[in-house]
Parts: structure tokens; sequence; C-alpha cells
């Protein structure tokens, strides 16, 4: 798994101050994307332990309020272990921090049609549906220049939803975060 960059005491990507993982990889490729760079799964640098340091010392931060994933797409093929196995010690180490995770697949295509499988862990499949289950807010759905809004809270495009994924989980359809 390679990133691009890990921003510290981000208030733009999700709730509270965050630390925020830029991830390489994604085949969405949306026009006018903020990040084509990104889409590369190559591109960047590998995600080591002096990276996953830099994470986990900003997470034991008291003022800092959860971690957010994004890219690229942290949900690239190229992601899934790694991220899986990152937010699992996360969770661990940092229960009370929230975790983010934006992708440009929709929550249906996470969850009621998982992504393909890559990995095993234990004889755990690792597909996207564990991956989003184990966060806090989802933010789904591929940038659509078509539908840009600046006013709209953590997303750029109107078919882009802010999900509570422990509350969506609890109900068995789909809660908001914020509308």
């Amino acid at each position: 798994m390679n990133y691009h960059n890990i921003t510290h005491d981000d208030m733009n990507n999700g709730d509270g101050l965050r630390v925020v993982l830029w991830l390489s990889g994604c085949l969405h490729h949306c026009k006018n994307c903020q990040n084509p760079q990104t889409w590369d799964p190559e591109s960047g640098i590998p995600f080591d332990e002096l990276a996953k340091q830099e994470l986990f010392n900003e997470l034991s931060k008291d003022y800092i309020s959860g971690i957010t994933f994004t890219g690229g797409d942290p949900l690239h093929k190229n992601n899934l272990k790694e991220v899986y196995s990152l937010i699992s010690e996360i969770k661990e180490k940092f229960p009370t921090k929230t975790i983010w995770l934006y992708t440009g697949y929709t929550f249906n295509q996470c969850i009621l049609e998982p992504g393909e499988v890559v990995h095993s862990h234990n004889g755990l499949k690792l597909e996207r549906q564990y991956i989003v289950e184990m966060c806090d807010v989802l933010v789904d759905g591929e940038y659509i220049e078509e539908q840009r809004d600046i006013t709209l809270k953590w997303r750029g495009s109107k078919n882009q939803r802010v999900i509570n994924i422990p509350e969506t989980l609890k109900q068995n359809k789909v809660v908001l975060y914020c509308d």
C-alpha cells in the first residue's frame, strides 16, 4: 500500500480535528477529481512502520478526534489488506477515536454487493464490507462534476452521502450522519 501524505490537525475531512491518511490507488477517475495524482496505486511512497508510528503519535493526542482514510480510494484492491489491518489496530489501541473513510464506491457496492476478495487473514475474507463495518462514518460515491455543491458538508457532489455506519448496521437501512 502506498500513500501520498499524512495530514495533521485537519478540519476538512470529518468531524473535529483529525489525522488524514491520503492513500494511492483509485479506479474511479472522476472528472475534475481534486487528487488525480493519487489514482496510480504505485504512486506515492510505501506505507511503512514510520508512517504508522506517525499516525499513532497523532492519534494519541487527546485533542485529535480520529482518523480519516481518503486518497485515491482506501478501498482500492491494493489497499484492502493493509487498511483492514490498520483499522483493526487503531480500533484496539484508540477505541474512543472515530474512523472516517472516503470512497468512490457506494455503500451498496461495499455492503450489499461486497467487492472482490483479494486476501484472507486467519480464514477471514478481507472484503470492502469488513472494512466499512469497522468505520464510524463512510462518505460514499464518486465525485460527479455536474452535481458539485460547495455548500455540502464533508463532500463535493450531491450524490455523495455521509453515512453513520453503526446506526446503519443497527437499523438495517442507510442512516445519514448529516444531510
